[in-house]
């Protein structure tokens, strides 16, 4: 037998496996925010990232999976610039969140792959019904905790009355971690249709600190709607 003379062709590199899969969670992302989860196809997906349909599925098994993957891979991406990449405590809590909204007016895209997301995902059998409602249950946890550090501090700085701590119940700070989440969300809706009129990060400064002044004066605050 003769060696053959035709040289081999040259294959050209594959991309990481890591870096393939963010690259197609950015792409699912841009394409679920426009279109919604229902509409958006995972063709669509393939074509921007220069693969097949089944080159995603190779990665994320079906669209759902892909789907609870670009929702988990949004919240990565908001602390991976913090220490120890994960969610502070006490005040610090509360100015990441403001920093989250000034982050958010830079990347319309996937403020509203979230919005549109956690929008449908209220409807009966969504594959993200459990995801968001995990995360809606994490987020009030994380502010109720971070609001019992703020209040631990101020009372041992002589802050708060024994009358301010009769109302700093459970039910108040609940009510408060989940009145500052439908905040958020709400400026942002409100942002994507007018990005013009509505401050993201101004806006959000201005409830949060509203509703932490509100529920740290306790029982000396007014309360015109009673």
């Amino acid at each position: 037998m003769t060696e053959a003379t035709t040289p081999a062709r040259t294959r050209r590199p594959r991309k990481g496996t890591a870096a393939r899969r963010e690259e197609i969670l950015r792409a699912a992302m841009r394409v679920f925010g426009s279109k919604g989860y229902h509409q958006g196809s995972l063709a669509e997906v393939a074509e921007q990232v220069g693969i097949t349909h089944a080159g995603v599925l190779h990665h994320f098994g079906s669209k759902n999976q892909l789907l609870i993957e670009v929702l988990e891979f949004r919240d990565v991406v908001d602390v991976e610039h913090l220490e120890g990449k994960h969610i502070p405590g006490g005040l610090d809590l509360f100015r990441h969140l403001v920093t989250t909204a000034r982050m958010n007016a830079e990347r319309p895209g996937i403020v509203q792959a979230y919005t549109v997301l956690t929008g449908e995902s209220v409807t009966d059998q969504h594959p993200a019904r459990d995801w968001a409602a995990r995360r809606f249950a994490g987020l009030r946890g994380d502010i109720t905790s971070a609001l019992d550090t703020v209040i631990a501090e101020r009372r041992e700085a002589g802050l708060l009355t024994p009358e301010d701590d009769v109302e700093l119940d459970p039910v108040a700070l609940d009510r408060a971690a989940s009145t500052i989440i439908a905040v958020m969300d709400g400026l942002q809706t409100q942002w994507l249709l007018d990005p013009e009129a509505v401050d993201l990060s101004g806006a959000t400064a201005f409830a949060i600190e509203a509703i932490l002044s509100s529920t740290l004066a306790a029982s000396r605050r007014e309360r015109p709607l009673d």
